[in-house]
């Protein structure tokens, strides 16, 4: 890159040498304010831009160059070289009071390491902002002459409510910060790979994608029975069409599983960006093992220029480069994501994860299953999902089967305001749509029922779900049951491709009346499209056992479908999944109706809104709160902290079928192996540390120090996934999982 830049040191340089600089600060600072301007960030996002690079004005960095031109790599920021961001970030905080410098330093001197922390013992601003750095002011004179003021900050500050004013604060930084690497990123790109340039954008208008949903709905209409659950669907569609016209900002729709949401959802979203000048749509889902499906559903009625799918188990083929690029910076018309990737990259420092987060800003957010937020991390997501909707010109679809549990209310201050729901009358709705019997098991009182009787009692329906909490459980279980025939398992303990091809196959015999009966943990009940007469759910939280009745009756074929909850021999793990159990335990002894919105109400209640103190584990408001008064904010130490899925767990890669082979093969020998590790994610099973000190060595080998490899394949079986033969493997795994 540097090499076409930079021929000559800075005294005889060629004049087109420093006009491509200045070129590249006019070209960053106008594409920072273009990403900036719907949310009034223009002017800021624009000085970010025209300063980030000043520091490479300075002889010693003009040195640096001359002795690494040959190399014709990128060697700007590689230890020991000098430092040419601290120079922007010097001069913005030396040219705006306020404050408001400060804030632009943050996103200046973070643009090649990650956004640092206010203060701290290791690297941070604080010593960026005081570090003595090259010379560099005797080519910034034509430079500096523009004349952009910032007199306000782009949003209107909480007024009394300090910890409000710090999230708002660390929040604009962010989204400064991204606004600024994507330019950078764009540019540099556009200089030196034009073929890659090329491939962004050229998308689908957001009308083209209202003409084809419209003519999918059309067919779906013409071709579905005239079935009471239809008539309900087209009733929540309708609903959600009017609705769309309703000013930005937070909408919850509380729609019951199976009710068709994500269509309804999709033409709101659609309806609503077109009226209100929105650039795009994302669609976020809790887990990764139905997100695929999702994706294709959109695929199918959008088509594949339109829909990013993005997530830890996404395999981009390598010569799909328009896909790749558009997983950075989240630039394509519908992106399909999970709750990982979106959170916490509003909560990361690191350029990978945040280059993206710039393009939430002017979007409609589909948030799937809203209720399935993390409970120790719910009280900063509430307030990113407040403060885009306030500042950032976003609207967010709450999407929940129960009602909202994070709305504002007497017992829950901190929730979410001016939510206006979709439906008319949920209640009504619910009533309408309720399509199952919950029953306890056994009826007449509260007590554990052993293993045995649970496979007695699954053996005498033909097609039923069950549904544990553990991958343990399910193992155990389905192995209790002598008959395999029409006999599945779905766990963790399975790759993700082997899940997708177990679930693909349940789905065709389902269609038929052949047996199938089906032992699986919590993640068929989110988004699988799947319908059974009968479902049986270990007690779980409330919100769990309405996702499994979801999966029963879910087309209204009987007058209702049969849900059986029942209480395991083995309790839960101590920890949130045993928390959401008692708290459901209450209920499931109060109400006849366990999913009515009285009993929901009440669940939340007892778990979220009386236990404000635990919403928050890791004081992520409380530490934003100690640096507003000095804007010294941690920003490295939160990206540590904030993790929606909180484990040591490690992946061991498969070698599931000859494409998880072929991967594995070209690990032990590949130089550069990004892509690779992307594509064996859809190949590997994560274990617990205790469990992987046993394997490996014996079963498990470990590859180029980052890769671990099943070795012995007898240990995966194609019914239940990876499988501990040895005695002493259970144990381990009895006490953890």
């Amino acid at each position: 890159m540097l090499k076409e830049y930079y021929a000559h040191s800075l005294e005889g340089r060629p004049q087109k040498e420093w006009q491509r600089l200045e070129e590249h600060l006019r070209n960053v600072a106008q594409l920072a304010r273009q990403s900036a301007d719907p949310f009034g960030g223009g002017d800021w996002a624009f000085i970010a831009g025209f300063l980030h690079d000043i520091g490479k004005c300075s002889q010693e960095f003009q040195n640096m160059l001359i002795k690494t031109a040959d190399n014709n790599t990128n060697t700007e920021t590689k230890i020991g070289h000098p430092d040419h961001s601290s120079a922007g970030a010097q001069k913005a905080n030396q040219l705006y009071a306020n404050g408001f410098g400060k804030l632009l330093a943050y996103a200046i001197a973070g643009h090649h390491s990650g956004l640092l922390d206010g203060k701290s013992n290791e690297a941070c601003l604080a010593d960026r902002l005081k570090k003595v750095i090259p010379e560099h002011s005797s080519c910034l004179n034509s430079l500096l002459e523009f004349n952009t003021n910032i007199g306000s900050l782009p949003f209107t500050p909480a007024k009394g409510n300090n910890e409000r004013i710090a999230f708002q604060l660390q929040l604009f930084i962010r989204i400064l910060f991204s606004c600024l690497v994507d330019a950078d990123f764009l540019d540099t790109e556009a200089f030196m790979s034009k073929n890659n340039s090329l491939l962004r954008g050229n998308y689908p208008e957001i009308s083209e994608m209202e003409y084809k949903l419209n003519k999918k709905l059309n067919k779906l209409s013409s071709e579905a029975p005239d079935t009471p659950v239809n008539r309900y669907r087209k009733e929540i569609l309708q609903q959600c069409i009017d609705a769309a016209d309703n000013l930005p900002g937070l909408f919850s729709l509380t729609v019951p599983t199976g009710g068709g949401k994500t269509f309804s959802s999709i033409a709101f979203a659609i309806k609503h960006a077109l009226k209100y000048g929105m650039k795009r749509i994302i669609y976020v889902i809790p887990y990764t093992s139905i997100i695929e499906q999702n994706a294709d559903i959109f695929r199918e009625v959008f088509g594949n220029n339109t829909v990013l799918e993005h997530h830890s188990n996404i395999e981009i083929s390598e010569d799909n480069y328009k896909s790749q690029l558009a997983i950075e910076n989240w630039d394509a018309p519908l992106t399909v994501t999970t709750n990982v990737q979106f959170f916490e990259s509003l909560f990361h420092n690191r350029i990978s994860k945040c280059r993206k987060i710039h393009n939430i800003a002017n979007s409609v957010i589909i948030l799937d299953e809203a209720q399935m937020l993390p409970i120790p991390l719910l009280k900063p997501c509430i307030e990113v999902l407040r403060e885009l909707t306030n500042s950032y010109k976003t609207t967010i679809i709450l999407c929940t089967a129960t009602q909202p549990a994070l709305l504002k209310n007497e017992e829950f201050v901190n929730g979410l305001e001016n939510v206006r729901e979709i439906i008319s009358n949920p209640v009504e709705l619910y009533n309408n749509f309720k399509r199952v019997e919950i029953i306890r098991l056994p009826e007449e009182k509260h007590q554990n029922i052993a293993d045995i009787e649970i496979s007695k009692m699954i053996i005498e329906h033909k097609q039923v779900l069950c549904v544990v909490n553990t991958r343990r459980h399910a193992r155990e279980l389905y192995e209790q049951i002598d008959d395999k025939e029409g006999l599945y398992h779905l766990s963790a303990l399975m790759c993700p491709v082997h899940r997708s091809e177990v679930i693909k196959e349940i789905k065709d015999i389902l269609k038929s009346s052949k047996k199938c009966r089906v032992i699986s943990t919590q993640l068929i009940e989110a988004g699988v499209d799947i319908d059974f007469p009968v479902v049986f759910r270990s007690a779980a939280g409330i919100d769990s056992i309405a996702q499994s009745a979801g999966r029963c009756n879910r087309e209204g074929k009987l007058s209702k479908g049969k849900v059986f909850i029942f209480y395991p021999e083995k309790v839960p793990p101590v920890g949130y999944l045993r928390q959401g159990v008692d708290e459901a335990n209450a209920i499931i002894r109060k109400y006849d109706d366990l999913l009515s919105i009285e009993a929901v109400n009440e669940y939340f209640r007892n778990l979220y809104w009386i236990n404000e103190d635990k919403l928050d584990k890791e004081k992520i408001l409380e530490k934003l709160l100690e640096g507003v008064n000095t804007l010294d904010f941690p920003f490295r130490e939160i990206a540590k902290q904030f993790k929606i899925i909180d484990s040591d767990m490690e992946s061991i890669i498969i070698p599931y079928n000859d494409e998880a082979k072929e991967i594995i093969k070209q690990l032990r020998y590949a130089k550069f192996t990004n892509n690779l590790a992307r594509r064996s994610q859809r190949f590997s099973v994560q274990v617990y540390p205790q469990i992987l000190k046993k394997l490996e060595g014996i079963s498990v080998e470990r590859i180029q120090d980052n890769f671990l490899i099943l070795t012995n394949e007898d240990l995966y079986k194609k019914d239940i996934g990876l499988n501990y033969e040895d005695p002493v493997f259970r144990d381990i795994e009895n006490n953890i999982c």
